[in-house]
């Protein structure tokens, strides 16, 4: 067994993990430096979440403050932006810029934007590819490298792979939203919003290097257990 604990596709492994701490640090070194600049009309991250929202006429959506200090998100179910305590109630430019994100969300819930359809359908099956698929896989290779299991595992992990594809969209649309709704809305000036732009990049580079992170284990595990047929020969 100890080749596959010192195999060199453990490489994908390190470049998947790489990636996901580069985007992690991009995001929060550009959040923590706009979250200390305050905007010029000294509104918040609540303030400019309603006033997104009442433009648009979405005046059912509600608006709540999160006791954490991350987890920001819209629920498609409750019809609900949930904005972390700094986020709500401080005035900066990073705050403008996630809640405006996060209204993205919700205007494409309203105009039934086809890719967040698509994810919300993803979900359940996506929780059960990421935790289902590699211990599918571990019971296939228990049972004398068992090739149906192996395969039915790597499919499974295959879905929760492809919900962060979906993803990747969604997120981006949301962005490009959030900045046009900005600007519609006048709530940053063009320097500030500048700020906010570098900060909604950041946010979207974190889920490129989680879907990259993703397809690299699915690599791995194809590379690994999808062509052992041959084991049986």
């Amino acid at each position: 067994m100890g080749m596959y604990y010192w195999d060199p596709t453990y490489a994908l492994v390190l470049i998947g993990m790489l990636l996901c701490l580069g985007a992690s640090a991009m995001v929060n070194s550009a959040m923590g430096k706009y979250s200390r600049v305050r905007n010029s009309s000294g509104i918040t991250g609540a303030d400019a979440a309603r006033r997104i929202l009442n433009n648009e006429g979405l005046y059912n959506v509600q608006i709540e403050c999160l006791k954490s200090g991350s987890g920001d998100h819209y629920d498609p179910r409750t019809n609900t932006v949930r904005l972390s305590y700094d986020n709500y109630n401080q005035p900066s430019v990073t705050a403008v810029g996630v809640a405006a994100h996060e209204c993205g969300h919700a205007i494409q819930h309203a105009k039934g934007y086809a890719p967040l359809n698509i994810r919300s359908a993803l979900v359940p099956v996506a929780n059960i590819g990421s935790r289902l698929g590699l211990p599918i896989i571990l019971v296939g290779v228990l049972l004398s490298w068992n090739q149906v299991l192996i395969q039915i595992g790597i499919w499974t992990f295959a879905l929760a792979v492809l919900f962060q594809l979906v993803t990747l969209p969604v997120e981006f649309n949301a962005s490009a939203r959030a900045v046009a709704k900005i600007d519609q809305y006048g709530l940053l000036t063009t320097e500030e919003a500048r700020g906010c732009r570098k900060v909604l990049t950041a946010a979207a580079m974190t889920y490129v290097a989680a879907a990259a992170s993703s397809i690299l284990q699915l690599l791995r595990l194809v590379l690994l257990f999808g062509g052992n047929r041959r084991r049986d020969d």
